[in-house]
């Protein structure tokens, strides 16, 4: 008999770091708010026509059909044992499987189908959207069991929404249908021009054409914003999505110039401002007036922290009153930026390191001298500390001459679409 090793078990989490999870998410939305109501971030989203796909085409003539789904804990032994397989028959089917794809790389709540036809006995394992494993044997006395991943059908829809902003974004977004995150994708997108911790007003409006990706079950894999206009504060700003030649993708304005800016508006996406740069301040914990050379934004302890601009990690430990404390050199080497008082860094961060626009580079925290979780942010200028929040933001590169006339082709028909405002697109 062949030898077959222990599989690896799904780890066991717990329930206390779903919990803090939960708690940590449900109190960065009370901060995505133009005023001080609480914020009600449960997306539930209408579904006016849903796909119905033949899922099982080999399995036309239908006897039998079982499906188990993972736990923690199980392995894919496990829940083939369940769906009828002796140990045996489990330990070969995965070894003939691994062809195809490795099923030690399952995942809690995946599941696995048996279909017994008058035909033939079929194992399926959804690998991702896109994919499926597909295990099947003949019933005849030579058949032999096959694997092949297979492609799963996708369906895209366009859809239009478009509201006015009562109170808080991702309430307004949800009333207009939105999800989560394609509130999050605009957010990001605006990102440059739009403070969205300080800006937002009521009154303030959005409209977005989005394509939403399912998989042949009617679950949601994606979704892309493909045109989208917000009025803040009477400003209009609007954004268009363009795959460029070399087939990089990114958001340009209608004229063709790079929504993308050197830097972000703000290195914490859902926050209020609690203290800003001043010459003068009594300084909360030591009590004496001295220079507060930075902007202050309260956030709960463990809101992700994303460095505003391209850039070295010159500096990352802990700094005296300023706590765990990161400091990025930016490529122009004129600019650095400080980020303090943080519980914790990115994993892997550290001196020297190339950072992106927008990486994750710690979390909101009050370590050194805090009186409670906030981030404290200094932009200097040769070595001269500057107001962040006046600090100008020169734009990316725009479209490439040579694109020109291909960014206005691809482009033109999602920008009418704004205008136009379609209630529900087809299918594709």
């Amino acid at each position: 008999m062949p030898s077959f090793g222990r599989l690896p078990r799904i780890p066991s989490p717990g329930w206390f770091p779903l919990i803090g999870a939960g708690i940590g998410f449900a109190a960065i939305m009370l901060f995505v708010s133009t005023g001080s109501q609480d914020v009600d971030a449960n997306v539930s989203i209408p579904q006016e026509e849903w796909v119905s796909p033949t899922l099982l085409p080999e399995a036309e003539e239908l006897i039998n059909s079982t499906t188990t789904t993972l736990k923690s804990g199980d392995n894919a032994i496990s829940a083939l044992v369940r769906l009828g397989f002796d140990h045996s028959t489990s330990h070969f089917l995965i070894s003939k499987a691994n062809a195809a794809y490795k099923l030690k790389n399952i995942r809690a709540g995946q599941s696995f189908k048996r279909v017994d036809s008058s035909s033939s006995t079929d194992i399926y394992y959804n690998v991702s959207g896109e994919k499926r494993l597909h295990l099947q044997k003949e019933n005849s006395s030579t058949a032999q069991w096959q694997a092949t991943l297979d492609e799963r059908t996708v369906y895209s829809r366009e859809r239009f929404a478009s509201g006015t902003i009562k109170d808080s974004l991702f309430a307004s977004a949800e009333t207009a249908g939105m999800d989560q995150r394609t509130t999050m994708n605009l957010v990001d997108i605006f990102a440059w021009d739009i403070d969205f911790a300080r800006d937002l007003r009521n009154g303030d409006s959005f409209q977005v054409v989005y394509e939403e990706r399912y998989d042949d079950e009617g679950k949601m894999l994606e979704s892309s914003i493909l045109a989208a206009e917000f009025t803040n504060q009477g400003n209009q700003f609007r954004a268009v999505r363009y795959e460029q030649a070399n087939g990089k993708i990114d958001y340009f304005t209608p004229e063709g110039k790079s929504m993308r800016k050197a830097y972000l508006k703000a290195p914490v996406k859902f926050s209020r401002i609690s203290s800003t740069f001043k010459t003068k301040r009594k300084h909360p914990v030591l009590g004496y007036t001295r220079a507060h050379r930075g902007v202050d934004y309260a956030a709960p302890s463990g809101t992700p922290i994303h460095a505003i601009g391209d850039g070295f990690v010159t500096f990352v430990g802990w700094k005296n009153g300023y706590g765990n404390f990161v400091e990025l050199r930016h490529n122009n080497r004129n600019h650095t930026t400080s980020y303090a008082h943080m519980r914790s860094y990115a994993k892997g961060l550290k001196r020297g390191m190339k950072v992106r626009q927008g990486k994750i580079i710690g979390y909101v925290g009050m370590t050194g001298l805090a009186t409670g979780p906030h981030l404290h942010f200094e932009f200097r200028s040769r070595g001269r500390a500057v107001n962040p929040l006046t600090v100008k933001h020169p734009p990316a590169q725009p479209v490439a001459t040579t694109e020109r006339q291909r960014f206005q082709a691809q482009t033109a028909p999602l920008l009418a679409s704004l205008k136009e405002n379609p209630v529900q697109l087809a299918w594709d």
